[in-house]
């Protein structure tokens, strides 16, 4: 019992110092960029706004861009987490389900019809294209965790092929859709994000809430019915959340890779195999990953910034060669 207790203080903690570098990342990232302002002028602009250039660029673009980075690292981070539980596979990640692929074949079809021409539209096709992919997905591949996941694979290779025809078939399709591809950050401030803000704060209390679940679907199927959960159900209410997160963030950002591949691991080492420990260590290192990879991309070149998603993937790639050498195919 004493040694339970001292480790969930230690977590406690632990959780605790990542809110506060979070924070203190947070400040940062508002501070820095084309313009570099200093972190008292950034903490009186948002406590004592007076209107001077300084506390305009701070309040109308650096904190909406600030915000937008708390919520898609969060929905990424979360959605990699609870893919990893789900399909016991310790290198998978969002885009595994088809999400990705589904909001990018809707926005290219979307732009081929004329519906995307505004940014609010083009929110719209992302989303429901990310919930009709994970519904496919699901529906084909529920009966098992690595059946879902050749599912969505399968899937993801169809749609990214058909989408590609349309874009070499139609430049215009092309034009458009590759803002919306680079994955980035900037530029995204000024979107309608606050339904898919709303949604992602939501979606992550349900993972919150649904991680006890998750912690006995980890350990068999015969297992988690001892312990009285709903395989079926848990599954399905995980898909969901899923699906919310990753095609929310999708959405507003563009696809940005690693991050649902990264922060389980990171979180996995203060959370140990403790299901709503790692999800509520990855609500949290997700936007840290991704603010901190977000003042990269401004700073690494002198004439621009650098696509937040290039910055991602340079990091990316070495954590999942070492999860490949250190898990192979062995699941979780």
């Amino acid at each position: 019992m004493n040694t339970t207790r001292r480790g969930r203080g230690t977590r406690v903690v632990l959780l605790a110092a990542a809110l506060v570098l979070l924070i203190g990342v947070a400040v940062i990232s508002v501070g820095i960029g084309a313009h570099t302002v200093a972190p008292a002028e950034v903490v009186r602009a948002l406590l004592a706004y007076d209107g001077s250039g300084d506390h305009t660029v701070v309040r109308d673009v650096r904190v909406p861009r600030a915000v937008l980075a708390v919520g898609a690292g969060a929905a990424l981070a979360v959605a990699g987490t609870l893919v990893q539980v789900l399909s016991r596979n310790p290198l998978a990640e969002p885009g595994v389900l088809g999400v990705t692929a589904g909001a990018g074949f809707a926005i290219t079809l979307g732009s081929a019809l004329g519906l995307a021409a505004a940014p609010a539209a083009e929110l719209g096709l992302a989303v429901a294209g990310a919930v009709a992919a994970a519904v496919l997905v699901y529906s084909v591949g529920r009966r098992s965790p690595l059946r879902l996941v050749l599912t969505g694979v399968a899937l993801s290779a169809v749609l990214a092929g058909v989408s590609l025809g349309l874009r070499l078939l139609m430049p215009t399709v092309f034009d458009r859709y590759r803002f919306w591809a680079v994955g980035s950050l900037a530029g995204r401030e000024q979107a309608p994000t606050t339904l898919p803000m709303v949604a992602i704060g939501l979606a992550v209390v349900g993972a919150l809430l649904l991680s006890r679940q998750l912690n006995a679907v980890t350990l068999g199927d015969n297992v988690a019915h001892t312990l009285g959960a709903n395989v079926a159900r848990v599954r399905l209410s995980a898909l969901v959340i899923i699906t919310v997160l990753a095609g929310a963030a999708t959405a507003v950002a563009g696809p940005i890779l690693f991050v649902g591949l990264m922060v389980p691991h990171l979180a996995r080492r203060a959370a140990g195999a403790s299901v709503p420990w790692l999800t509520a260590f990855a609500a949290v290192l997700g936007p840290v990953l991704l603010l901190v990879a977000d003042v990269a991309s401004r700073v690494l070149l002198p004439t621009g910034e650098v696509p937040v998603a290039i910055v991602t993937a340079f990091l990316g790639g070495p954590v999942l060669i070492w999860a490949v050498r250190r898990y192979g195919t062995v699941p979780l």
